[in-house]
């Protein structure tokens, strides 16, 4: 017959792994919202705000990397690698801003796929960036961004992302490089860079 000693510890056993998912998904939105704040801030130049929050959300992934440990299928799951990404966006973003440097992933402490889907969404903010630096007359920073935005598209060339969610990030990163190339284009018909 059924051995119902063995289905107890794995109702027991999948309840403990519920739990843990659904801790990792409150915790995951919580990190989405201060990612938001992040980027929030950065584009509005108060970097004081951003950096407050930046210091918030590395305490919050460390604990979220904590949590999806326990349970390392979860460290594969759709909320871990969004939630991780969009951490990737608004710290590598912030850090552009700030300092004019991407960390790596080893950095951030992250692995490579999410690190990667970051990089592609960070681009979309870099040409809001652009777009808001060329109306503020700031033209060498809207240079600089196109030659990151430029020099991510290149090395991500190096891979094979084949019919993947980072396949179709990594095409929007064609996009947004080809709407930087035309704003760079339009400045120098203008005499500005």
């Amino acid at each position: 017959m059924l051995d119902e000693k063995d289905f107890a510890e794995m109702v027991e056993e999948y309840s403990r792994s519920d739990s843990v998912r659904e801790d990792l998904i409150k915790l995951g939105r919580d990190i989405i919202k201060a990612s938001k704040k992040i980027i929030y801030n950065t584009h509005r130049d108060d970097l004081d705000k951003a950096e407050a929050s930046v210091k918030d959300i590395k305490k919050l992934i460390s604990k979220f990397n904590d949590i999806a440990g326990k349970s390392p299928e979860l460290l594969y799951s759709g909320t871990y690698r969004a939630t991780v990404q969009e951490y990737v966006e608004a710290v590598v973003y912030f850090s552009f801003v700030k300092s004019r440097k991407i960390p790596s992933r080893k950095e951030l402490g992250v692995q490579s796929e999410p690190y990667l889907l970051g990089l592609c969404d960070l681009t979309g903010e870099l040409v809001r960036n652009a777009i808001l630096s060329a109306t503020k007359e700031k033209y060498s920073d809207v240079k600089l961004i196109n030659e990151t935005v430029e020099k991510i598209f290149n090395s991500m060339l190096q891979f094979d992302f084949r019919n993947s969610e980072l396949r179709k990030k990594f095409d929007s990163v064609k996009y947004d490089l080809k709407k930087l190339e035309d704003l760079v284009l339009q400045l120098k018909l203008k005499d500005k860079i």
